[in-house]
């Protein structure tokens, strides 16, 4: 025992600059700028190797001895203590580096790519609910395709297209963490659907009513309410659901209505508003709507904020139709190509879809809106019962 502990704290505390032997390896080296450190010295497989084991004013003279008799165990083992060390760090990286903690991290980076900042959770919530909740807790290093496989098969079938979104955040958030420099399986998604095979859930479209029958039901909706005037409105524009609800009296000026982008479902790569034309029947709906109006919005909901998402469809439901509001876009797109001779890139700019490739689009800015006011007063003709088996012509 004469070897070890040769050290005192006093020693230690009064000790000059030098080094300063412990015993068995362990070593006080003390600088000229007044630092000290502990060094451990072993030899490994005939190599001499030596770890340093902290700062003497982090670790005391007791500390060093505890941690030299810890890696000095691990030598008589046959390891080298230097990598084990590296091995262990690695696998306290790996807890902070959770599925969960490297989603969030991906979310946030993607924010400025989204609409409104991601603030409805549409991005986030398919991790959110049917990954996170079984593989949250897992070092995302550690994911594999058996991992997913067994989380996404009870939905695979049953609702596609979530179990489709899932996986696609899921294949992003494996990149995020693969550019941070982890070590993870890029491959693990694909490798899943290979074992999840091809699913049996067919796709079907919202139920649209017949354009023919657009015009009975327009008329039926002649109670002046704030759901009969949004579903009004929202047939003669053949908007979405969504700017309708948020239409504000501040976005129209004369016959045009400028839905802020936010408001719009469009390509990450679509920034600007959208202008929409309004027919002298849409105009009328506005009128109408206004006295109902509150904070702004024309649509408001009884107690605050606007109408919900569901009201309107809830209205068609409680009249047995199978027939939704967003199917009216069906209803109108039909319309143009049964009953006018509108081109398509017109009647696609009347929906706000995007056509044509990114190039052709950086080129070609216009969004046709003087080709659009015949189109939509003809398409209010029709659904006010004006025109309704007169085949027209859009130039």
């Amino acid at each position: 025992m004469a070897a070890f502990h040769k050290l005192t704290a006093a020693k230690v505390k009064s000790a000059k600059p030098g080094k300063y032997s412990d015993g068995a390896g362990l070593w006080l080296h003390k600088r000229q700028d007044g630092g000290a450190q502990w060094v451990l010295r072993v030899t490994v497989h005939g190599r001499r190797r030596e770890m340093g084991l902290g700062r003497l004013s982090d670790v005391s003279l007791k500390e060093a001895r505890e941690a030299a008799d810890r890696w000095r165990a691990l030598v008589r083992a046959g390891k080298d203590p230097i990598k084990e060390r590296e091995r262990q760090r690695r696998e306290a990286a790996k807890e902070d580096h959770t599925l969960a903690s490297v989603a969030v991290e991906a979310f946030e980076a993607r924010k400025a790519e989204l609409k409104g900042d991601g603030k409805a959770g549409r991005w986030f919530t398919p991790l959110e609910l049917h990954i996170l909740p079984k593989l949250g807790k897992v070092p995302v290093e550690d994911i594999d395709q058996r991992d997913i496989k067994n989380t996404l098969a009870p939905i695979w079938h049953s609702k596609a297209d979530t179990a489709r979104k899932a996986m696609n955040r899921l294949n992003i958030t494996l990149k995020h963490a693969a550019a941070m420099g982890l070590d993870v399986d890029m491959q693990a998604t694909e490798k899943a659907k290979a074992l999840l095979g091809k699913t049996r859930h067919k796709a079907q479209n919202i139920p649209a009513m017949p354009w023919q029958e657009v015009p009975a039901f327009y008329e039926s909706l002649s109670d002046g309410t704030v759901t009969h005037l949004a579903l009004r409105l929202l047939i003669l524009t053949g908007l979405r659901s969504k700017p309708i609800r948020f239409c504000r009296l501040d976005e129209i000026e004369g016959d045009v209505w400028t839905v802020p982008a936010e408001n719009m479902k469009s390509l990450k790569d679509q920034e600007s508003d959208f202008r929409v034309p309004l027919s002298r029947e849409a105009l009328d709906v506005i009128e109408q709507a206004k006295p109902l109006a509150k904070n702004g919005y024309l649509f408001p909901n009884m107690r605050r904020g606007v109408i919900s998402d569901a009201t309107m469809s809830a209205l068609m439901k409680r009249r047995g139709l199978d027939a939704r509001p967003h199917g009216f876009r069906s209803s109108f797109r039909t319309w143009c190509a049964e009953a006018t001779d509108t081109p398509d890139n017109v009647a696609e700019a009347a929906l706000a879809h995007v056509t044509g490739t990114k190039v052709s689009r950086a080129y070609n800015r216009t969004d046709l809106l003087e080709l659009r006011r015949p189109l939509m007063a003809r398409w209010a003709d029709h659904v006010t019962g004006k025109n309704v088996s007169e085949v027209i012509r859009i130039a």
